[in-house]
Formats: C-alpha cells, structure tokens, sequence
C-alpha cells in the first residue's frame, strides 16, 4: 500500500462530513488535505482507541517526534510520507501538527472544563488550528481568511462536542464547561450516567445557541475573494449545521445515541455549495 492509498483509506474509513468536502477539490489539493486530515485521524484515534493512558501517551511522544523527523525530511509513517511533498507548496507547518498533539494530549490529562474559556483553548488547538491548515490548502489568498478558519473550527467543534456527549461520558470525559453545568443545575453524576431531562435539554440549547452564533461569526468573517476557494469549509459547516439542526429537532437526545446525517444527504449538501452557493 502506498502511502497516498493509506491516506485515502484512513479518511475515506472515518466516515466523516470532511471527506465529502474534499471529493470536490482539484487533484493536488484533495491529496494535500485528505493527508493533512489522515494526520488529525490518527492523533484523536490515539486517545479515543487506546486505553491505557501511558501507552497513549507514549504513542503521542512518538506522533511528537515523527514531525519533528518529517519537518527534517526523514517521514516515515505512511502520513507523513504522503503529508509532506505538500508541506511547502500549502504552507503546512510543523507548528500547526504539534499543537494538534498537544490538543489530543490535554484529552489524556483533563476530562473537565471548568468554564468555556478553557473549552475554547481545547477546541483552537484540536480544531481551530486544523481549520487554519485546512484553509491554507483550500487557496486562501487573504490573511484575513485565517480568522474565519479559527471560528469556523470552534463551530465545528462545538457540534461535536454536542453530538458526543453521550460517547464522551462512556469514556469519563465531559466537555460541558462545569460553572455551565452548575447554571442550569446538571449534575455530572446525570451526564456520566447519561440522564436525560428537561435540565439537560436547557443546558444543550445554550451549548447549540453558542456553536450556530460561532457559525455566523464564521461566515460573517470570510473575505468574499476567498469565498469560492474556502467552498470546502462552507460545505463542512452546511453539513455541521444541518446535524445541530437536527439534534435540535429531537430535543438533544445525544446522551443514549448519536445523531448523523445519512452518506447521500451529506453529498447532496456538499454539492449544494459547490453547485449553488447555498448554505
């Protein structure tokens, strides 16, 4: 398997709406972030897969040192190999991979948030750094396009925050800033033992008020010279969007299963962009 195919496979495998995004991109580009996006994969699978922490943070040192090798021009998982022919052409930094480490990190070291400032550090770096790469590659022009990238991915990842919680409360994790918890009286306890109630609905349509005002704010900051090429991004947070609808329209029932869009209605929305515009 080459390298380009262990990427390809590692994204298309995810299932993720990123992968849709990407389908409409020209050939160089498309490979450029589908291994930059197989790099993001491996990092989170370290934490969310392997479960003993000292492993996963052995693994994360390694992750750590491969860039470092990678950035000196000696790659040698698969992602790497297939990430940096493409570094320099798409202004990819060593930076903006190990700040994706240190968010994946913090995972393995802190399962509580005690307010959404504290939220927001976690998602730059797991989210917000990612957009800022993932905008790079897409031909952002205009340095103001990095701004957007950063808000766009703290929308993102609000509505994964949101769609997981039942997920992330098996593995003890809860993403809901505590003084939020404490404002519409939520017990951890109820969150870790997945009760739902009206409690919880409240404390949810805060959290989604939050991440549809964050995809405004996105929106409202992109430069219109890069719209056309940041069309990828638009469609991520059509596909996003169109999921926190839909968590809303069934009263937040996130904490016993997980809400998703159907494979055909996420293409249908990307090439509703591509095609028309439309968010």
């Amino acid at each position: 398997m080459t390298p380009e195919q262990y990427v390809q496979d590692k994204a298309a495998a995810s299932g993720s709406s990123f992968y849709y995004a990407f389908l409409f991109l020209p050939k160089l580009r498309r490979a450029a972030i589908t291994a930059f996006y197989a790099f993001c994969r491996e990092v989170d699978d370290v934490v969310d897969e392997v479960s003993d922490p000292g492993v996963a943070a052995t693994k994360l040192a390694w992750w750590r040192a491969e860039v470092s090798q990678a950035f000196a021009g000696q790659p040698h998982h698969p992602v790497m190999q297939a990430l940096m022919p493409h570094a320099a052409e798409y202004g990819i930094e060593e930076r903006q991979l190990q700040e994706v480490i240190q968010g994946c990190q913090m995972d393995l070291e802190q399962t509580r948030y005690l307010d959404f400032q504290a939220l927001r550090r976690y998602c730059h770096l797991v989210a917000g750094v990612v957009g800022e790469g993932a905008a790079r590659i897409f031909g952002q022009t205009d340095p103001q396009t990095t701004a957007y990238a950063h808000r766009l991915g703290l929308a993102l990842q609000l509505t994964n925050i949101i769609r997981d919680v039942g997920e992330d409360a098996l593995r003890g994790r809860i993403y809901l800033p505590v003084n939020e918890l404490q404002q519409f009286d939520v017990k951890a306890h109820e969150i870790l033992n997945r009760v739902h109630s009206d409690r919880f609905v409240a404390l949810m349509k805060f959290q989604a008020e939050r991440a549809q005002a964050a995809y405004d704010e996105a929106l409202a900051l992109l430069p219109s010279a890069d719209r056309r090429a940041q069309k990828p991004g638009l469609m991520m947070a059509s596909i996003y969007r169109t999921l926190l609808s839909e968590i809303e329209r069934d009263n937040f029932q996130v904490l016993n299963q997980r809400v998703s869009l159907t494979p055909v209605r996420k293409l249908w929305l990307a090439w509703r962009v591509q095609a028309l515009g439309k968010l």
